[in-house]
């Protein structure tokens, strides 16, 4: 029996031995990605911001500029599940909310009514609205029947904050992925030609490129936005800051293609491909870039906290998205002082999903810098 127990573990070895010999490079890639567990979590949570921004309308509580004049600048509503009596409640629910003067300030305040008790529903029908802006729809993942339930509190106009963050969340990462895709593109047209063609193509776009990455980014940033006009709607503005965005993202991978293509564009594939007859750009497209495509991947990843966090920042100093466009940086606008942050620092919730957008694409990064090597210890 120890015998036959031997042999099994030993075939086991060989059984393993076997499967990673003969795996694919995109098998190797994901098992080693999946030993990165901060990169697993930062899918998750990036799987999760995704399905924020295709379901934004149903998974918020109302639109973003629906007022609730009853609850202006309250905190946000507490889900209880067990009652008072420490028995189990089999649905949830939330006090009342009444109006009270703060006893140091005099200030009028919103507080709970605890006699009040309001259960919250899931799939509630409240507020229409078309999912993605095109069905008909007015069922939403969590409600109240009466009244708008705010899990994050009310702003000084008495708007939900969860409700406007998730709309953020589509408009902020929506640019993100638009600037990073233009920028991806430019950068591997003008980086591809640089390091293939050489000569005064290549010395013209190297200056370029310095010139740019050695300009100060908010300034440039303000310079750029500044010409945007005044007068233009919001979906003008929106697009023009994420041409802006990509205008300014293309030199970093410009620089990687260009170094790896001088490094490829010489080797013996190439010269063959010369040979057969291929154009340039099939040379280019078929056989340069897919070698070292594990390495774009990374850089498209690494790119996108870059974009969303120049979006914030725009929006946040007001040269960026304007009212009635949602973002993270624009309801960030509403927490500068530090003064509301005290008093209702419930409108700093936003940076939290600035914050975790941006630890998770970084973490994908890593997960994905690791699995473009996976023969690498």
């Amino acid at each position: 029996m120890r015998r036959l127990s031997t042999v099994d573990k030993l075939s086991k070895e060989e059984q393993k031995k076997n499967r990673y010999y003969t795996a694919t490079q995109y098998q190797l890639m994901w098992w080693r990605f999946r030993k990165h567990k901060l990169a697993i979590l930062g899918s998750v949570v990036l799987m999760v911001f995704f399905l924020i921004v295709v379901l934004a309308e149903f998974i918020a509580v109302a639109g973003p500029e629906t007022r609730d004049p009853h609850y202006v600048l309250g905190p946000p509503h507490t889900v209880h599940w067990i009652d008072a009596d420490e028995t189990v409640k089999i649905a949830p629910y939330i006090y009342g909310s009444k109006t009270v003067r703060d006893p140091e300030t005099l200030a009028l305040r919103v507080a709970e009514d605890r006699e009040v008790k309001i259960p919250v529903r899931f799939f509630v029908k409240g507020e229409p609205y078309r999912l993605m802006g095109v069905v008909p729809w007015d069922v939403h993942l969590i409600g109240i029947e009466d009244g708008l339930l705010h899990l994050f509190g009310t702003d000084d106009l008495g708007r939900d904050v969860f409700s406007r963050t998730m709309y953020a969340t589509r408009v902020s990462l929506s640019i993100g992925l638009i600037g990073v895709l233009n920028s991806f593109l430019l950068g591997l047209l003008i980086g591809g030609a640089s390091g293939y063609f050489g000569g005064g193509l290549d010395f013209v776009v190297q200056r370029l490129t310095e010139f740019i990455r050695s300009m100060p980014t908010l300034p440039l940033w303000m310079a750029i936005s500044a010409a945007v006009p005044k007068e233009w709607s919001a979906l003008k503005v929106y697009f023009a800051i994420t041409i802006i965005l990509s205008l300014i993202g293309w030199t970093h991978l410009a620089r990687r293609v260009r170094g790896k293509l001088l490094s490829l564009r010489n080797e013996d594939f190439v010269v063959a491909a010369k040979l057969a007859g291929c154009s340039d750009a099939r040379i280019i497209t078929r056989h340069l870039l897919p070698a070292f495509l594990s390495y774009i991947i990374v850089d498209l990843s690494v790119s996108f906290p870059y974009m969303i966090l120049g979006e914030t920042s725009l929006s946040f100093v007001g040269l960026g998205l304007r009212p009635p466009i949602v973002s993270w940086g624009t309801l960030l606008q509403a927490s500068q002082n530090v003064r509301t942050i005290a008093m209702h620092p419930w409108m700093f919730i936003p940076s939290l999903f600035v914050v975790s957008a941006v630890l998770a694409f970084s973490f994908v990064g890593d997960g994905a810098r690791d699995a473009a090597d996976p023969y690498s210890r």
